[in-house]
This record gives structure tokens, sequence and C-alpha cells, in this order.
């Protein structure tokens, strides 16, 4: 089976910034090229941080409202050090949570999930910046089509990984929600079959009613007649 992975999602023309650049020109690169954050590389272009604008934003919260309206704000020592600091090595998140380019999309987004990030910095073997990878790219996966997800799982899937015989499973695929409806040898195979078709990139869900000739989850396996086993997720 084959996965689109970080390098091939990634965008490789990244902005970034040095330790000493400053808050204003931060500011200016977000605004001209449209992105929300930018990492900061040391001079081997290792990624040593990322700079986003909540980060920046921490300045204008901490002044006072010219109408004296609004309370002060008496944040943390560590978000008062980035509110107080001027170049990027003050306002930085570090260190950088990054990705490596063979990773899969899933691998991607369940770090971005699991540190509460937009976006990564890919980096190579010694760490260098190589590109950047962001939630919205991770989700082209699911803009494949479904003719091209129904050929994997039929072919890939079911016949060349599984071993199924062509045609014994029927599969449907509308909007990247796969139905399988056919007869699989063994009923332990049943949610292997599924597993394996919601790795798919672009599958969305999947059901399945298929029948099976031997239960082989059981202590005595029959040898009786097809039996029906439907799974759906």
């Amino acid at each position: 089976m084959w996965h689109r992975t970080v390098s091939d999602l990634m965008t490789t023309s990244v902005v970034s910034v040095r330790r000493d650049t400053g808050f204003k020109e931060i500011a200016k690169l977000l605004a001209e090229h449209d992105v929300t954050a930018v990492p900061v590389v040391d001079d081997a272009e290792r990624v040593i941080g990322v700079v986003s604008e909540a980060d920046l934003l921490r300045k204008e919260a901490g002044r006072l409202d010219p109408a004296g309206l609004l309370p002060v704000l008496r944040p943390e020592a560590a978000d008062r050090a980035k509110a107080e600091a001027t170049t990027a090595e003050g306002l930085m998140n570090s260190p950088a949570v990054t990705a490596r380019p063979q990773w899969t999309a899933v691998e991607a987004a369940q770090v971005m999930e699991r540190h509460h990030v937009k976006r990564l910095p890919v980096v190579d073997e010694t760490d260098r910046l190589v590109g950047l990878v962001s939630r919205a790219d991770l989700l082209r996966v699911f803009l494949r089509g479904d003719s091209a997800i129904r050929e994997e799982i039929s072919g890939e899937v079911l016949v060349r990984t599984l071993g199924i015989a062509p045609g014994a499973v029927t599969v449907r695929v509308v909007d990247g929600r796969v139905s399988l409806k056919g007869s699989v040898e063994r009923r332990s195979l049943v949610p292997v079959v599924v597993r394996l078709c919601q790795g798919v990139d672009g599958v969305v869900d999947v059901s399945a009613e298929l029948s099976h000739q031997v239960d082989d989850t059981s202590a005595a396996p029959e040898h009786e007649g097809p039996r029906r086993a439907g799974l759906a997720t």
C-alpha cells in the first residue's frame, strides 16, 4: 500500500527568520507571505524555534487600553517575557515541534494534535529546514478521487495484500465512504480488511457486509456453509 508522505504534501518554499530578526520584520513577513508562523533557524539552517501570530499578539494584549476601560492583564512570567521581547529569539517557542519528510500524513497529524499546533517545520536528519507542513496540507489526502480509492482497495488491499480472489468482494466508494460486500475465506479476515481499508489515503469511513466460509475465531472452527459478518465503522 502506498501512502503520501510529508514530503509529498509539504511546502518547500519556506519563509524563515534568524534569532536576531526584529518584531516588526517578523510581522511584515507574516503579512507579506500570508502565513501564520515562521521557523527560526540558526546559521546552519537548523530549526531552533517557531514564532507565530499568537506570540506577536502577546505584546498587543499586554498594552494598556487607551480608553482605560479594560482591565490590565497580569500574565505569567514566561508570557510577560515574550510580551517584552523584541527579536525572534525572545518571541519563539523552543524547542520547535518538527516533522520528518518520510512521515505519513497520519504521523504528522497525530503530532499536531498532541502538541496543539497548526503547522510543523519539516527537517532532515541533521535538523536542517527542508519544508513546512500545515493542517491544510494534510487535509489534501481527502481530495483524492473515489475511483483512485476504489482501485487501490480492490487491487492493492484485497487482491495483492490479502490474497482475496478478484470479484469476491465488491467495493463501492462515494465521497470517500467505502462499502464492502462479498465473501472472504476466514472470519478473522473481516476486521483486517476493514482496518487496511481505513488506512487508505482519502478514506473517510468504511462499512462492511462480509460473509465467511470458516470461523477461525472459535475453539472449534466451522466447516459448514458461508455465514454473514456485518461490520461498520
